[in-house]
């Protein structure tokens, strides 16, 4: 009966330093920041611009590193970065009132140009707040607009360095691009095209070198066939689960195994970089996935070394 008992404690042990252990790496996975560093080289990019670093921050959804965001702050700012660019859903749709990434940007902005697009989760929460007459989510962009935050709405901004200049767009895609239910009400595009992107930011000026900010990466060979040199992205999370050889297993859109999950992607010309983001929205996990911060670092390909 005592080795009866004894087994029984060693198996209740074992079981629960398991148990500890899944919870432990749970949290890791959810909670500890990691950079990830990438490299673009073009002749398109002038000399001017050679070393130029850019930090992007996509799917927040309201996510606090440390009080305060003070954790996510400090490895933004150890990246030395020349702007940073934030790439739609910083907020989640429902009751967040986007608090969390106002404060963030607040911070931000006093050291940084900050540039800032609509992610669907904006979208939603968008298009709710005009269903019912509200003002307050045009009152919460003006707000961030008054911070000092650059928010491309179907738009260009020239980034400027000496007499050479790079263009950054910020490209919103409709809705109806996403897999989800909105009101019939709603009556954005139903496809995308070259076309319906040069009705919202206007032809391409590919003897520039274009960055084209927008936050759903599926339709990356529409943005390379309208000239975007490099493309900046989330929405995916990574997939959710990274599976070894297999890469995400679920995209917000309940897409299994979605072909643009994460990391550096190649079409063409054209380069695109999609975020695993830093937040959750519905499904509040992440395996072999940690929250990640972007850094893009600007090459020309004929500056001397």
């Amino acid at each position: 009966m005592k080795i009866t008992s004894k087994n029984s404690k060693m198996r209740i042990g074992i079981v629960s330093c398991i148990i500890i252990g899944i919870f432990v790496f749970l949290y890791v996975e959810a909670n500890w920041l990691q950079v990830s560093d990438y490299t673009i080289v073009s002749p398109k990019i002038p000399k001017e611009f050679e070393g130029f670093r850019i930090v992007q921050l996509s799917d927040l959804h309201s996510k606090e590193f440390g009080k305060n965001n003070e954790l996510l702050i400090q490895k933004i700012k150890a990246q030395n970065p020349d702007i940073i660019v934030a790439t739609g859903d910083m907020l989640s749709s429902g009751d967040d009132r986007g608090e969390v990434f106002y404060d963030l940007a607040r911070e931000l902005v006093k050291n940084y140009d900050v540039f800032y697009i609509k992610g669907n989760h904006e979208q939603i929460t968008e298009f709710k707040a005009q269903e019912v007459g509200s003002e307050w989510f045009k009152s919460y962009i003006d707000s961030l607009k008054e911070l000092g935050v650059i928010v491309l709405e179907n738009e260009k901004v020239s980034l400027k360095k000496d007499d050479a200049s790079i263009n950054l767009y910020g490209l919103e895609t409709s809705l109806l691009l996403y897999r989800g239910r909105y009101s019939s009400n709603y009556n954005g595009e139903k496809s995308i095209d070259v076309p319906s992107i040069e009705k919202k930011l206007g032809r391409c000026e590919r003897e520039k070198y274009n960055i084209l900010l927008t936050h759903n990466p599926a339709y990356f060979q529409i943005y390379s066939q309208w000239g975007a040199d490099l493309v900046l992205s989330g929405h995916v999370h990574g997939g959710i689960v990274r599976l070894p050889f297999l890469g995400g297993l679920l995209s917000p859109d309940a897409t299994f195994f979605p072909k643009y999950d994460a990391g550096e992607f190649e079409l063409g010309d054209s380069k695109m970089i999609v975020s695993r983001g830093l937040g959750n929205s519905t499904l509040k996990l992440r395996v072999f996935n940690r929250p990640e911060i972007i850094t893009i670092t600007l090459h020309c390909l004929n500056a001397k070394t």
